[in-house]
């Protein structure tokens, strides 16, 4: 009998290593193991400000750069440990898995964090309290003051680290869900970071555990507002429904909901066959991110061709699939046996459709008149020729996350139709994996992630009421 893989919960800055509760993996079925949960050992009392609320931005900045090089996957036993276990609890394959976790040092190095917060916050408002000078002569004080978050993470990836960076930088209190199909990389980090700095108020505002989403007697004692008042829920439909059903007064929802993304690739892709098929590489680099499991991946490409130049392109398309660099041999997972079948109908339907490629990871290239009306995934993408690229702006919709835009230049010809529809991401094609210090999902999270407070000055003498000049009413003399 296989042994149960062991899955520590990390609570308050201490790991919590009594293996009591079996799970399942969402991807896998795999068996894994983990702690009870002691639930009011999940909250923070309100009697106190976060432990890490007045510590310098800079300071936290120091303990995030400190960890990243400390996670080293060749030094670090707990990411190596992180690598190994990841493999039986989802499909991404090892060598995409440790791909990722080789990159989670990247998300703290220390231009990046500082970037993160100038972009997302302003450093001066996460550090005490900001002098603002108001209309009139009034003055005010205003704070980027730490929230009480309950982070449920995404099991499409073997990250983590972008949730560190956010959840340390805006000095709250984060109470972490971990997820069946990634349980092991999260507490890898916070593990190396209580090792940098054991005992720091950063490290004791952490905690990391797991629960299966959606079991309402964990539920309905975490999501409430006198523990906690913000939820930032990434994930699928089903995450984001159990989280909605708790919400109220005095819980906001930080929805980074499930999103896809499209290409958009012009005629001047084939001004000769050198063109193409560096276009095409670009095409399949936005496509195997993550083994397109990210939201960031393209799963639809619009294309200014003929059917037949669409058909070549296609061809070429394939090809690239299989230089996946990330994949490292260009095979990914499998497709699930329902999309396969839903491709493999469309085989006999030639000229409407045309299909390249085989259900085995390799890829699958699927043309078409208009979008399919499946879900593409696991390295599939639907090629869908049009005349104009303006005509398939009607294909975006507010669940449309990124748009790669080929020749760059064209990026500004269509970037303001493609927010009307609801778009919230135009890159150049190829760089759909971004980082995450610009708006995501149409905001700035960080910002979201304080609670912003304000300390109101008193007006300028003999102003009673109010800066505003069509409103002062001034003393009698």
């Amino acid at each position: 009998m296989t042994e149960l893989l062991k899955v520590p919960f990390f609570v308050k800055g201490e790991l919590v290593e009594t293996m009591e509760v079996e799970h399942r993996s969402r991807d896998t079925g795999s068996g894994f193991i983990t702690p009870r949960l002691e639930l009011d050992a999940l909250v923070w009392p309100r009697t106190a400000p976060p432990p890490a609320a007045d510590v310098s931005t800079a300071e936290i900045i120091d303990l995030l750069v400190e960890t990243g090089r400390a996670m080293d996957l060749d030094r670090n036993v707990h990411m190596r440990k992180a690598r190994d276990h990841s493999v039986a609890v989802n499909t991404l394959g090892r060598r995409v898995t440790e791909n990722q976790l080789r990159a989670q040092g990247h998300f703290l190095q220390r231009e990046f964090l500082e970037f993160l917060v100038e972009q997302q916050l302003g450093a001066q408002a996460l550090d005490g309290w900001k002098l603002v000078p108001g209309v009139g002569g009034a003055v005010s004080l205003v704070r980027a003051f730490p929230s009480r978050i309950v982070n449920i993470l995404a099991g499409n990836g073997a990250g983590g680290a972008p949730h560190v960076a956010r959840a340390a930088l805006t000095k709250g209190v984060n109470l972490m869900k971990m997820a069946s199909s990634n349980p092991f990389t999260l507490t890898a980090i916070l593990q190396t970071m209580a090792e940098v700095a054991p005992g720091h108020p950063t490290v004791r505002s952490f905690s990391a555990v797991y629960w299966r989403g959606g079991d309402e007697a964990v539920e309905r004692f975490i999501f409430q507002p006198q523990f906690f008042e913000k939820i930032v829920a990434w994930g699928g439909e089903a995450a984001i429904r159990h989280v909605t059903r708790y919400l109220g007064p005095g819980l906001e929802l930080i929805a980074l909901d499930p999103k896809q993304s499209c290409s958009f690739i012009g005629r001047e892709a084939f001004a000769d066959e050198a063109t193409l098929r560096v276009v095409a590489g670009l095409a399949a680099t936005d496509v195997n991110v993550s083994h397109q499991g990210a939201c960031l991946s393209s799963r639809f490409q619009f294309i200014e061709a003929s059917e037949e130049e669409a058909d070549h392109y296609c061809e070429l398309l394939l090809q690239e699939l299989g230089r996946d660099r990330f994949m490292g041999n260009g095979i990914g997972p499998a497709p699930l046996p329902d999309l396969a079948e839903q491709v493999n109908s469309l085989r006999p339907l030639e000229p409407l459709f045309r299909v390249w490629g085989e259900a085995d990871g390799g890829g699958l290239v699927i043309r078409s008149d208009e979008p399919v009306d499946f879900y593409p995934d696991r390295k599939t993408v639907n090629v869908v020729p049009v005349r104009n690229l303006a005509d398939a702006v009607r294909f975006t919709n507010i669940a449309t996350q990124t748009a790669g835009i080929y020749p760059d230049g064209r990026k500004a010809e269509l970037r303001d139709a493609l927010a009307a529809s609801g778009v919230q991401r135009v890159v150049p094609l190829g760089l759909a994996m971004g980082g995450p210090s610009t708006p995501h999902d149409g905001m700035y999270q960080m910002h979201r992630m304080v609670k912003w407070v304000v300390d109101e000055g008193r007006p300028p003498e003999g102003v009673v009421n109010g800066p505003y000049p069509d409103m002062q009413v001034r003393e009698q003399a």
